[in-house]
Protein backbone atom coordinates (compact mmCIF):
# COMPACT_ATOMS: atom_id res chain seq x y z
CA UNK A 1 0.00 0.00 0.00
CA UNK A 2 1.56 3.67 -1.11
CA UNK A 3 1.33 5.87 1.96
CA UNK A 4 -1.06 8.52 1.62
CA UNK A 5 1.38 11.91 1.32
CA UNK A 6 3.68 9.61 -1.77
CA UNK A 7 0.15 8.80 -3.05
CA UNK A 8 -0.43 12.45 -3.08
CA UNK A 9 2.47 13.63 -4.33
CA UNK A 10 2.52 11.04 -7.13
CA UNK A 11 -1.50 12.43 -7.92
CA UNK A 12 -0.09 16.30 -8.35
CA UNK A 13 2.39 15.35 -10.41
CA UNK A 14 0.38 13.48 -12.99
CA UNK A 15 -1.99 16.07 -12.81
CA UNK A 16 0.88 18.73 -13.28
CA UNK A 17 2.14 16.59 -16.12
CA UNK A 18 -0.57 15.62 -17.55
CA UNK A 19 -0.53 16.21 -21.09
CA UNK A 20 2.77 17.64 -21.40
CA UNK A 21 4.18 16.65 -24.91
CA UNK A 22 7.15 13.98 -24.74
CA UNK A 23 9.10 16.42 -27.47
CA UNK A 24 9.63 19.89 -27.53
CA UNK A 25 7.10 22.12 -28.44
CA UNK A 26 8.26 23.82 -32.14
CA UNK A 27 9.75 27.39 -31.77
CA UNK A 28 6.49 28.42 -34.09
CA UNK A 29 3.67 26.93 -31.74
CA UNK A 30 4.94 29.17 -28.89
CA UNK A 31 3.69 31.99 -27.74
CA UNK A 32 4.65 34.91 -30.18
CA UNK A 33 6.72 38.21 -28.80
CA UNK A 34 4.36 41.63 -29.62
CA UNK A 35 7.08 44.17 -31.05
CA UNK A 36 4.40 46.77 -30.55
CA UNK A 37 4.56 45.75 -26.51
CA UNK A 38 8.60 45.96 -26.82
CA UNK A 39 8.60 49.11 -28.76
CA UNK A 40 6.27 50.75 -26.12
CA UNK A 41 8.35 49.37 -23.42
CA UNK A 42 11.73 50.69 -25.20
CA UNK A 43 9.73 54.25 -25.49
CA UNK A 44 9.17 54.61 -22.36
CA UNK A 45 12.05 53.70 -20.39
CA UNK A 46 14.17 55.71 -22.48
CA UNK A 47 11.72 58.56 -22.13
CA UNK A 48 13.32 61.69 -20.61
CA UNK A 49 10.77 61.57 -17.54
CA UNK A 50 13.14 58.30 -17.01
CA UNK A 51 16.27 60.68 -16.82
CA UNK A 52 18.61 57.75 -18.38
CA UNK A 53 17.87 55.19 -15.31
CA UNK A 54 20.72 55.88 -13.08
CA UNK A 55 20.67 53.75 -9.90
CA UNK A 56 19.64 55.81 -6.95
CA UNK A 57 17.87 58.55 -9.14
CA UNK A 58 14.28 59.68 -9.64
CA UNK A 59 15.10 57.20 -12.83
CA UNK A 60 15.07 54.45 -10.84
CA UNK A 61 11.85 54.97 -8.61
CA UNK A 62 10.06 54.89 -11.95
CA UNK A 63 11.34 52.13 -13.78
CA UNK A 64 11.42 50.06 -10.41
CA UNK A 65 7.53 51.21 -10.79
CA UNK A 66 7.07 50.55 -14.29
CA UNK A 67 8.80 47.12 -14.05
CA UNK A 68 6.95 45.47 -11.17
CA UNK A 69 3.58 46.81 -13.16
CA UNK A 70 4.00 45.33 -15.96
CA UNK A 71 4.97 41.96 -14.15
CA UNK A 72 1.66 41.99 -12.46
CA UNK A 73 -0.33 42.36 -15.48
CA UNK A 74 1.27 39.67 -17.29
CA UNK A 75 0.40 37.68 -14.24
CA UNK A 76 4.01 36.79 -12.69
CA UNK A 77 4.61 36.06 -8.97
CA UNK A 78 6.77 38.04 -7.01
CA UNK A 79 9.94 37.33 -7.03
CA UNK A 80 11.25 37.39 -3.58
CA UNK A 81 10.46 34.62 -1.06
CA UNK A 82 9.70 37.26 0.77
CA UNK A 83 6.70 38.21 -0.75
CA UNK A 84 7.80 41.17 -2.57
CA UNK A 85 9.46 42.14 -6.16
CA UNK A 86 13.26 43.60 -5.01
CA UNK A 87 16.04 42.81 -3.71
CA UNK A 88 17.63 45.58 -2.12
CA UNK A 89 21.12 46.09 -3.13
CA UNK A 90 23.20 48.17 -0.93
CA UNK A 91 25.22 50.84 -2.80
CA UNK A 92 27.72 53.68 -2.25
CA UNK A 93 27.93 57.03 -5.05
CA UNK A 94 31.01 58.06 -4.78
CA UNK A 95 31.19 61.95 -6.73
CA UNK A 96 35.02 62.50 -7.15
CA UNK A 97 36.43 65.98 -8.00
CA UNK A 98 39.95 66.07 -8.74
CA UNK A 99 41.69 69.24 -7.24
CA UNK A 100 43.77 69.84 -10.17
CA UNK A 101 45.88 68.00 -13.17
CA UNK A 102 47.59 65.01 -12.66
CA UNK A 103 51.42 66.19 -11.86
CA UNK A 104 54.32 63.92 -13.02
CA UNK A 105 57.74 65.03 -11.86
CA UNK A 106 60.64 64.65 -13.85
CA UNK A 107 63.70 65.33 -11.07
CA UNK A 108 62.54 69.23 -10.04
CA UNK A 109 60.16 69.96 -13.31
CA UNK A 110 56.67 69.27 -13.45
CA UNK A 111 54.15 68.02 -16.07
CA UNK A 112 50.71 68.82 -15.84
CA UNK A 113 48.37 66.24 -17.50
CA UNK A 114 44.63 67.66 -17.86
CA UNK A 115 42.21 65.31 -16.02
CA UNK A 116 39.00 64.72 -18.09
CA UNK A 117 41.08 64.95 -21.78
CA UNK A 118 44.29 63.33 -21.32
CA UNK A 119 43.57 61.21 -17.91
CA UNK A 120 40.12 60.11 -16.26
CA UNK A 121 40.66 59.42 -12.50
CA UNK A 122 38.52 58.33 -9.44
CA UNK A 123 38.90 56.32 -6.70
CA UNK A 124 36.93 53.64 -5.16
CA UNK A 125 37.92 54.46 -1.58
CA UNK A 126 34.90 55.57 0.73
CA UNK A 127 36.79 58.24 1.71
CA UNK A 128 36.57 62.14 1.54
CA UNK A 129 39.61 62.47 -0.09
CA UNK A 130 42.33 60.39 -1.74
CA UNK A 131 45.41 61.20 -3.20
CA UNK A 132 48.97 60.04 -4.79
CA UNK A 133 51.53 61.88 -3.38
CA UNK A 134 54.57 61.90 -5.65
CA UNK A 135 53.94 57.67 -6.36
CA UNK A 136 56.73 56.21 -8.39
CA UNK A 137 55.48 55.41 -11.83
CA UNK A 138 56.51 51.73 -13.12
CA UNK A 139 55.17 50.63 -16.63
CA UNK A 140 53.91 47.06 -15.99
CA UNK A 141 53.44 45.78 -19.75
CA UNK A 142 49.69 44.78 -19.80
CA UNK A 143 49.50 44.12 -15.72
CA UNK A 144 48.87 40.09 -16.45
CA UNK A 145 49.75 37.07 -14.17
CA UNK A 146 48.42 34.00 -16.05
CA UNK A 147 50.66 31.02 -14.40
CA UNK A 148 48.62 28.79 -17.25
CA UNK A 149 50.39 31.00 -19.98
CA UNK A 150 53.45 31.00 -18.13
CA UNK A 151 53.16 34.96 -18.22
CA UNK A 152 53.97 37.55 -15.16
CA UNK A 153 54.49 41.40 -16.00
CA UNK A 154 55.54 41.77 -12.25
CA UNK A 155 58.51 39.35 -12.30
CA UNK A 156 58.77 39.71 -8.41
CA UNK A 157 59.39 43.98 -8.33
CA UNK A 158 57.56 45.23 -5.40
CA UNK A 159 54.90 47.59 -6.00
CA UNK A 160 53.48 48.90 -3.04
CA UNK A 161 52.63 52.26 -2.98
CA UNK A 162 53.85 52.60 -6.48
CA UNK A 163 51.54 53.66 -9.88
CA UNK A 164 51.15 50.97 -12.59
CA UNK A 165 50.68 52.21 -15.92
CA UNK A 166 49.22 48.87 -18.28
CA UNK A 167 48.06 48.20 -21.32
CA UNK A 168 44.28 47.48 -22.19
CA UNK A 169 43.52 44.27 -23.35
CA UNK A 170 45.50 40.83 -23.17
CA UNK A 171 48.77 40.32 -24.38
CA UNK A 172 49.10 39.47 -28.19
CA UNK A 173 51.18 36.88 -28.96
CA UNK A 174 51.93 35.63 -31.94
CA UNK A 175 51.46 32.41 -33.37
CA UNK A 176 54.76 30.56 -33.68
CA UNK A 177 54.44 29.57 -37.76
CA UNK A 178 52.60 32.59 -38.48
CA UNK A 179 53.81 36.30 -36.94
CA UNK A 180 51.13 37.71 -38.58
CA UNK A 181 48.49 35.80 -36.64
CA UNK A 182 48.18 35.58 -32.75
CA UNK A 183 48.55 32.26 -31.01
CA UNK A 184 45.49 30.75 -30.43
CA UNK A 185 46.96 28.40 -27.40
CA UNK A 186 47.90 31.64 -25.76
CA UNK A 187 45.36 34.23 -23.97
CA UNK A 188 42.56 32.44 -26.57
CA UNK A 189 44.55 34.47 -29.98
CA UNK A 190 42.31 37.05 -31.23
CA UNK A 191 39.40 36.54 -28.46
CA UNK A 192 39.72 38.37 -25.21
CA UNK A 193 39.66 36.42 -22.06
CA UNK A 194 39.25 38.10 -18.31
CA UNK A 195 43.21 38.70 -18.07
CA UNK A 196 41.96 42.00 -20.91
CA UNK A 197 39.24 43.54 -19.01
CA UNK A 198 40.52 46.60 -16.74
CA UNK A 199 38.01 45.04 -13.89
CA UNK A 200 41.29 42.59 -13.88
CA UNK A 201 44.22 44.87 -14.02
CA UNK A 202 42.67 47.06 -10.98
CA UNK A 203 41.84 43.93 -9.21
CA UNK A 204 45.32 42.75 -9.87
CA UNK A 205 46.86 46.41 -9.07
CA UNK A 206 44.86 46.58 -5.64
CA UNK A 207 46.74 42.66 -5.09
CA UNK A 208 49.90 43.88 -5.61
CA UNK A 209 49.14 46.74 -3.06
CA UNK A 210 50.09 49.02 -5.82
CA UNK A 211 48.76 53.21 -4.72
CA UNK A 212 47.54 53.91 -8.13
CA UNK A 213 46.74 52.15 -11.64
CA UNK A 214 46.11 53.64 -14.91
CA UNK A 215 45.01 52.16 -18.39
CA UNK A 216 46.35 52.95 -21.41
CA UNK A 217 43.13 53.39 -23.71
CA UNK A 218 43.26 52.10 -27.10
CA UNK A 219 39.91 51.95 -29.45
CA UNK A 220 40.29 48.78 -30.71
CA UNK A 221 41.09 46.59 -27.34
CA UNK A 222 38.93 48.35 -25.57
CA UNK A 223 36.03 48.20 -27.66
CA UNK A 224 34.55 51.80 -27.29
CA UNK A 225 36.09 55.49 -27.66
CA UNK A 226 37.80 57.36 -25.58
CA UNK A 227 35.05 59.99 -25.20
CA UNK A 228 33.16 56.75 -23.34
CA UNK A 229 35.76 57.44 -20.49
CA UNK A 230 35.55 60.55 -20.76
CA UNK A 231 31.53 60.95 -20.45
CA UNK A 232 31.85 59.33 -16.75
CA UNK A 233 34.90 61.77 -15.48
CA UNK A 234 33.59 63.73 -12.68
CA UNK A 235 30.31 62.07 -12.56
CA UNK A 236 28.73 59.62 -10.02
CA UNK A 237 30.13 56.09 -9.60
CA UNK A 238 28.98 53.28 -7.59
CA UNK A 239 30.08 50.13 -6.17
CA UNK A 240 29.24 47.72 -3.76
CA UNK A 241 29.31 48.79 0.04
CA UNK A 242 31.63 46.69 1.23
CA UNK A 243 32.74 46.24 5.46
CA UNK A 244 36.43 47.45 4.48
CA UNK A 245 35.08 50.61 2.70
CA UNK A 246 37.50 49.55 -0.77
CA UNK A 247 40.35 50.43 1.43
CA UNK A 248 41.87 47.14 -0.16
CA UNK A 249 41.84 48.71 -3.53
CA UNK A 250 44.45 51.26 -5.04
CA UNK A 251 43.91 54.84 -3.54
CA UNK A 252 43.21 56.14 -7.73
CA UNK A 253 42.37 54.32 -10.41
CA UNK A 254 41.79 54.87 -13.88
CA UNK A 255 42.44 55.86 -17.65
CA UNK A 256 44.91 57.50 -19.77
CA UNK A 257 44.83 58.32 -23.47
CA UNK A 258 46.98 56.63 -25.89
CA UNK A 259 48.36 60.18 -26.96
CA UNK A 260 48.72 61.19 -23.28
CA UNK A 261 50.71 57.92 -22.05
CA UNK A 262 52.95 57.96 -25.29
CA UNK A 263 53.78 61.95 -24.12
CA UNK A 264 54.17 60.57 -20.43
CA UNK A 265 56.45 57.47 -21.63
CA UNK A 266 58.34 60.20 -23.49
CA UNK A 267 59.33 61.89 -20.18
CA UNK A 268 61.12 58.91 -18.77
CA UNK A 269 62.89 58.67 -22.41
CA UNK A 270 61.29 55.59 -23.57
CA UNK A 271 59.15 54.93 -26.72
CA UNK A 272 55.04 53.53 -26.36
CA UNK A 273 55.31 51.93 -29.55
CA UNK A 274 58.65 50.03 -28.60
CA UNK A 275 57.57 49.09 -24.90
CA UNK A 276 53.88 47.78 -26.17
CA UNK A 277 56.13 45.33 -28.57
CA UNK A 278 58.25 43.79 -25.79
CA UNK A 279 55.08 43.74 -23.36
CA UNK A 280 53.68 41.32 -25.67
CA UNK A 281 56.66 38.67 -25.00
CA UNK A 282 57.24 36.86 -21.62
CA UNK A 283 60.57 38.59 -21.58
CA UNK A 284 59.29 41.62 -20.41
CA UNK A 285 60.00 42.95 -17.30
CA UNK A 286 58.39 46.17 -15.88
CA UNK A 287 59.73 48.94 -15.86
CA UNK A 288 60.52 52.02 -13.52
CA UNK A 289 60.30 55.18 -14.94
CA UNK A 290 61.65 57.53 -12.92
CA UNK A 291 58.59 59.67 -13.16
CA UNK A 292 56.49 60.29 -9.89
CA UNK A 293 52.47 60.97 -10.01
CA UNK A 294 50.75 63.09 -7.85
CA UNK A 295 46.80 63.85 -7.83
CA UNK A 296 44.17 64.82 -5.18
CA UNK A 297 40.64 63.96 -5.50
CA UNK A 298 37.88 65.55 -3.45
CA UNK A 299 34.96 62.92 -2.89
CA UNK A 300 30.88 63.15 -1.84
CA UNK A 301 29.62 60.00 -0.54
CA UNK A 302 26.48 58.67 -0.05
CA UNK A 303 25.07 55.29 0.25
CA UNK A 304 21.74 54.34 -0.96
CA UNK A 305 19.55 50.94 -1.44
CA UNK A 306 19.48 50.41 -5.25
CA UNK A 307 17.28 47.64 -6.30
CA UNK A 308 17.12 44.54 -8.55
CA UNK A 309 14.02 43.61 -10.07
CA UNK A 310 12.19 40.17 -9.95
CA UNK A 311 9.45 38.10 -11.33
CA UNK A 312 8.16 35.00 -11.19
CA UNK A 313 6.12 31.97 -12.82
CA UNK A 314 6.37 29.03 -10.53
CA UNK A 315 6.85 25.50 -11.98
CA UNK A 316 4.20 23.43 -12.43
CA UNK A 317 5.72 20.13 -11.70
CA UNK A 318 6.01 19.80 -7.81
CA UNK A 319 9.36 18.20 -8.19
CA UNK A 320 10.81 20.58 -10.38
CA UNK A 321 9.60 24.20 -8.99
CA UNK A 322 12.58 23.85 -6.54
CA UNK A 323 14.88 24.75 -9.89
CA UNK A 324 15.15 27.75 -11.74
CA UNK A 325 15.95 29.06 -15.04
CA UNK A 326 16.44 32.57 -14.84
CA UNK A 327 16.37 35.58 -17.48
CA UNK A 328 18.56 38.55 -16.73
CA UNK A 329 18.77 42.29 -18.23
CA UNK A 330 20.01 45.62 -16.73
CA UNK A 331 17.31 48.45 -16.38
CA UNK A 332 19.68 51.10 -15.31
CA UNK A 333 22.04 53.36 -17.83
CA UNK A 334 23.84 56.43 -17.05
CA UNK A 335 21.27 59.11 -16.18
CA UNK A 336 21.96 62.65 -16.90
CA UNK A 337 25.40 63.35 -17.77
CA UNK A 338 27.37 65.63 -19.57
CA UNK A 339 25.48 67.36 -22.63
CA UNK A 340 26.06 66.66 -25.90
CA UNK A 341 24.95 68.74 -28.37
CA UNK A 342 22.83 70.31 -26.03
CA UNK A 343 21.44 66.78 -24.38
CA UNK A 344 22.01 65.57 -21.30
CA UNK A 345 19.61 62.89 -20.45
CA UNK A 346 21.33 59.69 -21.39
CA UNK A 347 18.71 57.79 -22.50
CA UNK A 348 19.97 54.17 -22.96
CA UNK A 349 16.89 53.04 -25.41
CA UNK A 350 19.36 50.35 -26.76
CA UNK A 351 21.61 49.78 -24.23
CA UNK A 352 19.40 48.51 -22.34
CA UNK A 353 15.49 49.70 -22.46
CA UNK A 354 15.57 47.38 -25.16
CA UNK A 355 16.79 44.21 -23.74
CA UNK A 356 14.34 44.98 -20.75
CA UNK A 357 11.78 44.83 -23.45
CA UNK A 358 11.87 41.99 -24.94
CA UNK A 359 12.76 40.10 -21.31
CA UNK A 360 9.67 41.37 -20.59
CA UNK A 361 7.80 40.50 -23.27
CA UNK A 362 9.71 36.76 -22.82
CA UNK A 363 7.83 36.87 -19.73
CA UNK A 364 4.29 37.72 -20.65
CA UNK A 365 4.77 35.08 -23.71
CA UNK A 366 5.82 32.08 -21.15
CA UNK A 367 2.88 33.21 -18.87
CA UNK A 368 0.78 32.25 -21.95
CA UNK A 369 1.52 29.04 -22.67
CA UNK A 370 -0.32 26.14 -23.41
CA UNK A 371 1.45 23.49 -21.07
CA UNK A 372 3.02 26.02 -18.23
CA UNK A 373 7.21 24.73 -17.87
CA UNK A 374 7.91 22.46 -15.03
CA UNK A 375 10.61 24.21 -13.79
CA UNK A 376 10.11 28.05 -12.37
CA UNK A 377 11.08 30.76 -14.47
CA UNK A 378 12.35 33.77 -13.40
CA UNK A 379 12.60 37.42 -14.91
CA UNK A 380 15.48 39.21 -13.25
CA UNK A 381 16.35 42.99 -14.17
CA UNK A 382 19.25 43.62 -12.29
CA UNK A 383 20.68 47.50 -11.27
CA UNK A 384 23.62 49.18 -11.77
CA UNK A 385 25.42 47.32 -14.63
CA UNK A 386 26.91 50.24 -16.19
CA UNK A 387 28.41 50.85 -12.56
CA UNK A 388 30.40 47.23 -13.13
CA UNK A 389 28.14 44.72 -13.13
CA UNK A 390 27.05 45.17 -9.52
CA UNK A 391 23.26 44.29 -9.69
CA UNK A 392 24.09 40.39 -10.74
CA UNK A 393 27.05 40.53 -8.62
CA UNK A 394 25.23 41.34 -6.01
CA UNK A 395 22.52 38.39 -6.58
CA UNK A 396 25.35 35.68 -7.32
CA UNK A 397 26.71 36.34 -4.00
CA UNK A 398 23.66 36.91 -2.19
CA UNK A 399 20.97 34.71 -4.59
CA UNK A 400 17.45 34.57 -3.69
CA UNK A 401 17.54 30.84 -5.02
CA UNK A 402 19.87 28.15 -4.55
CA UNK A 403 22.25 28.58 -7.78
CA UNK A 404 23.20 24.73 -7.44
CA UNK A 405 19.51 25.06 -8.36
CA UNK A 406 19.89 27.30 -10.84
CA UNK A 407 20.12 24.91 -14.21
CA UNK A 408 20.83 28.36 -16.63
CA UNK A 409 20.97 32.22 -17.13
CA UNK A 410 19.74 34.13 -20.60
CA UNK A 411 21.01 37.48 -20.27
CA UNK A 412 19.68 39.64 -22.74
CA UNK A 413 22.08 43.28 -22.92
CA UNK A 414 20.82 45.21 -26.85
CA UNK A 415 18.50 43.79 -28.72
CA UNK A 416 18.56 43.21 -32.67
CA UNK A 417 17.20 47.41 -33.92
CA UNK A 418 17.73 46.81 -37.46
CA UNK A 419 15.57 43.91 -38.90
CA UNK A 420 15.46 40.21 -39.99
CA UNK A 421 18.83 38.02 -39.69
CA UNK A 422 19.45 34.94 -40.94
CA UNK A 423 21.85 34.29 -37.85
CA UNK A 424 22.15 34.68 -33.99
CA UNK A 425 25.08 35.97 -32.70
CA UNK A 426 26.19 33.56 -29.58
CA UNK A 427 29.17 35.31 -27.53
CA UNK A 428 31.20 32.75 -25.75
CA UNK A 429 29.82 29.94 -28.71
CA UNK A 430 31.25 26.78 -27.70
CA UNK A 431 30.96 27.60 -23.75
CA UNK A 432 28.14 25.27 -22.22
CA UNK A 433 24.99 22.63 -24.06
CA UNK A 434 23.01 25.87 -23.83
CA UNK A 435 24.38 26.30 -27.41
CA UNK A 436 22.59 22.76 -28.32
CA UNK A 437 19.15 24.29 -27.25
CA UNK A 438 20.00 27.62 -29.20
CA UNK A 439 20.99 25.67 -32.31
CA UNK A 440 18.15 23.82 -32.33
CA UNK A 441 15.46 26.25 -31.69
CA UNK A 442 18.07 28.53 -34.89
CA UNK A 443 17.84 25.90 -37.35
CA UNK A 444 13.78 25.59 -36.61
CA UNK A 445 13.71 28.91 -38.19
CA UNK A 446 15.97 28.46 -40.72
CA UNK A 447 18.90 29.95 -39.08
CA UNK A 448 22.47 29.37 -38.17
CA UNK A 449 24.45 30.51 -34.72
CA UNK A 450 27.49 32.51 -35.66
CA UNK A 451 30.36 33.14 -32.47
CA UNK A 452 30.71 36.73 -31.79
CA UNK A 453 31.98 38.93 -34.59
CA UNK A 454 34.66 40.83 -32.37
CA UNK A 455 35.76 38.48 -30.17
CA UNK A 456 38.81 40.95 -29.09
CA UNK A 457 36.72 43.21 -27.58
CA UNK A 458 35.69 40.61 -24.15
CA UNK A 459 31.97 40.56 -24.43
CA UNK A 460 31.44 38.00 -22.52
CA UNK A 461 33.51 39.53 -19.68
CA UNK A 462 30.76 42.72 -19.80
CA UNK A 463 27.38 42.04 -19.12
CA UNK A 464 25.53 40.20 -16.44
CA UNK A 465 25.78 36.89 -17.49
CA UNK A 466 29.32 36.45 -16.51
CA UNK A 467 29.05 36.90 -12.78
CA UNK A 468 26.84 33.60 -12.87
CA UNK A 469 29.01 32.13 -15.24
CA UNK A 470 31.88 33.01 -12.56
CA UNK A 471 29.59 30.90 -9.74
CA UNK A 472 29.59 27.89 -11.99
CA UNK A 473 25.50 28.53 -13.46
CA UNK A 474 25.74 27.87 -17.62
CA UNK A 475 25.11 31.33 -19.16
CA UNK A 476 23.88 32.15 -22.25
CA UNK A 477 24.54 35.62 -23.98
CA UNK A 478 23.16 36.07 -27.08
CA UNK A 479 23.30 39.26 -29.29
CA UNK A 480 21.94 40.67 -32.76
CA UNK A 481 23.58 38.81 -35.86
CA UNK A 482 24.98 40.21 -38.32
CA UNK A 483 23.75 38.83 -41.28
CA UNK A 484 20.57 40.48 -42.17
CA UNK A 485 17.66 39.62 -45.31
CA UNK A 486 17.40 41.72 -47.95
CA UNK A 487 21.00 43.22 -46.98
CA UNK A 488 24.01 43.59 -48.10
CA UNK A 489 26.94 41.70 -46.80
CA UNK A 490 28.85 44.21 -44.67
CA UNK A 491 24.96 46.06 -43.35
CA UNK A 492 25.57 44.00 -40.44
CA UNK A 493 28.57 44.87 -38.85
CA UNK A 494 28.35 48.54 -40.45
CA UNK A 495 25.80 49.17 -38.22
CA UNK A 496 27.55 48.02 -35.10
CA UNK A 497 30.22 50.14 -36.11
CA UNK A 498 28.01 53.26 -36.36
CA UNK A 499 26.28 52.24 -32.96
CA UNK A 500 29.43 52.27 -31.03
CA UNK A 501 30.69 55.04 -32.34
CA UNK A 502 28.04 57.37 -32.29
CA UNK A 503 25.18 56.48 -30.07
CA UNK A 504 26.70 53.90 -27.17
CA UNK A 505 26.52 55.90 -23.56
CA UNK A 506 25.29 59.19 -25.39
CA UNK A 507 22.63 60.70 -25.41
CA UNK A 508 21.63 60.07 -28.85
CA UNK A 509 20.97 56.50 -28.17
CA UNK A 510 17.19 56.64 -28.48
CA UNK A 511 14.31 55.58 -30.62
CA UNK A 512 14.08 56.60 -34.11
CA UNK A 513 11.60 55.86 -36.77
CA UNK A 514 14.01 53.32 -38.24
CA UNK A 515 13.99 50.98 -35.63
CA UNK A 516 12.60 47.35 -36.59
CA UNK A 517 12.16 44.66 -34.24
CA UNK A 518 11.13 42.06 -36.15
CA UNK A 519 14.10 40.61 -35.74
CA UNK A 520 14.30 41.08 -32.40
CA UNK A 521 11.24 39.34 -32.16
CA UNK A 522 12.43 36.03 -34.06
CA UNK A 523 15.33 36.45 -31.04
CA UNK A 524 13.20 36.67 -28.43
CA UNK A 525 11.39 33.50 -29.82
CA UNK A 526 14.51 31.41 -29.78
CA UNK A 527 15.34 32.70 -26.32
CA UNK A 528 11.66 31.85 -25.05
CA UNK A 529 12.56 28.33 -26.50
CA UNK A 530 15.75 27.29 -24.68
CA UNK A 531 14.55 28.68 -22.04
CA UNK A 532 11.31 26.68 -21.95
CA UNK A 533 13.52 23.79 -23.26
CA UNK A 534 15.81 24.07 -20.18
CA UNK A 535 13.00 23.92 -17.63
CA UNK A 536 11.33 20.74 -19.08
CA UNK A 537 14.56 18.96 -19.76
CA UNK A 538 15.51 15.90 -17.95
CA UNK A 539 18.99 16.62 -17.04
CA UNK A 540 21.13 20.03 -16.01
CA UNK A 541 23.03 21.84 -18.79
CA UNK A 542 26.50 21.62 -18.35
CA UNK A 543 29.93 23.33 -19.48
CA UNK A 544 31.98 22.22 -22.40
CA UNK A 545 35.07 19.94 -21.04
CA UNK A 546 38.04 22.38 -20.36
CA UNK A 547 35.89 25.35 -19.92
CA UNK A 548 37.21 27.98 -17.19
CA UNK A 549 33.90 27.62 -15.03
CA UNK A 550 33.12 24.33 -15.17
CA UNK A 551 35.23 23.19 -11.84
CA UNK A 552 33.28 25.60 -10.18
CA UNK A 553 30.28 24.37 -11.37
CA UNK A 554 31.27 20.44 -10.79
CA UNK A 555 32.79 21.57 -6.96
CA UNK A 556 28.79 23.20 -6.71
CA UNK A 557 27.16 20.16 -7.38
CA UNK A 558 29.58 17.88 -5.83
CA UNK A 559 31.22 16.38 -8.01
Amino acid sequence: MIPRVVAASVLLCLLACAGRPSRPVAVAALPHLNTDAMIADIRRLASDEFEGRAPGSNGEVLTVQYLTEEMRAAGLQPGNPDGTWIQKVPLVGITGSPEGPLVVKKGGAAHPFRVGDQVVAFSKHVADRVRLDESDLVFAGYGVQAPEYQWDDFKGLDLKGKTLLVLVGDPPVAAPTDATALDPGVFSGKAMTYYGRWTYKFEKAAELGASGVLVIHETGPAGYPFSVVQGQSGHERFDLLTPDKNLGRANVEGWISMEGAASLLALAGQDYQALKALAATRQFRPVPLGLRASIAIKQTIRTIDSKNVIGKLTGSDPSGSGEFVLYSAHWDHLGIGTPVNGDAIYNGALDNASGVAMVLEIARAARKLRTPPKRTMLFVFVTAEEQGLLGSQYYAEFPLYPLEKTLAVINVDVVNKWGRTTDLTLVGLGASELDDYARGAAAEQGRVLRPDAEPEKGFYYRSDHFNFAKKGVPALDPGPGISFVDKPAEFGMARRTEYDSHEYHKPSDQVTPEWDLSGAAEDGALLLAVGYRVAEADHFPEWRPGNEFKATRDKMLGR
